[in-house]
């Protein structure tokens, strides 16, 4: 038999991002059970590759964003201002059939608004509903991620509080903004406690289903009619990420050595 100890210690070993006082977390693990920590730390590990890749979809996702909004706003051109007495001299001076042409279809021809529906409008909201898709299966391997370690947090340690709800990662996602945010950032545990992985994770994936599904609605109110002040909105909340906690995010990867 091995010999047990009990963890007394908060759990994120940070005093503006802990657990509220519990009994659920004075539970005891066999010191020698290196190999169960390796497999915490490696599905961790794992949890976190896949949030870079889904960091990297988002950032992808903006730029189709923009795109779709400079597309969009190319073929709302205003027509040219006749009463100008300067634009009337060019004009003037240049009255070929071809400016009459531009300046009578609002200074658009055929080719121009061929090449910007297809590839700064159409093409971008292809792009971006190909992004939900990639996103969603990031989401669900960050959720079978999360599910796996708690399924072995609770074998080991007996019954937990589910690290994967809302309102838990709510909680501690709002102390953290609460506390001191120099402190939190410039801080780093002195001991890589197992239970530091699963409220990392579980604050993390709450997180990224808010940002997820922030972007879901963003895409489906997507089309040719959205106004000029709805689409800089949707632009600067994708790249805002309001439901992000950097804070917490940078101190999911000082666990990692």
């Amino acid at each position: 038999m091995g010999r047990w100890t009990v963890l007394i210690s908060p759990p994120l070993q940070n005093p503006n991002l802990h657990l509220p006082s519990s009994p659920y977390f004075f539970s005891s693990l066999p010191m020698s059970n290196f190999e169960f920590e390796y497999k915490i730390f490696n599905w961790f590990k794992d949890f976190m590759a896949r949030l870079s890749n889904f960091d990297e979809l988002v950032a992808t996702g903006s730029t189709l964003l923009v795109n779709f909004q400079q597309g969009l706003e190319f073929l709302r051109r205003p027509r040219i201002d006749e009463t100008s007495d300067l634009v009337k001299n060019i004009i003037r001076g240049n009255e070929t059939k071809k400016v009459k042409s531009y300046v009578e279809a609002g200074c658009l021809n055929a080719d121009d608004g061929r090449r910007n529906i297809s590839k700064e409008v159409h093409t971008c909201q292809l792009g971006l509903c190909d992004h939900l898709s990639k996103g969603r299966n990031v989401l669900n391997e960050l959720e079978c991620l999360l599910e796996e370690v708690n399924g072995a947090m609770r074998t080991a340690m007996g019954n937990l509080p589910d690290f994967q709800g809302d309102s838990f990662a709510d909680r501690l996602n709002e102390e953290a903004c609460n506390g001191d945010k120099e402190e939190f950032t410039s801080s780093h545990p002195k001991r890589n406690e197992v239970i530091d992985y699963v409220v990392v994770m579980g604050v993390i994936y709450s997180m990224v289903k808010q940002d997820y599904m922030m972007q879901e609605r963003i895409v489906s109110a997507l089309n040719p009619k959205s106004s000029s002040g709805e689409l800089e909105s949707y632009c600067l909340m994708w790249s805002l990420r309001p439901f992000i906690n950097n804070e917490i995010k940078d101190y999911a990867w000082k666990l990692i050595p």
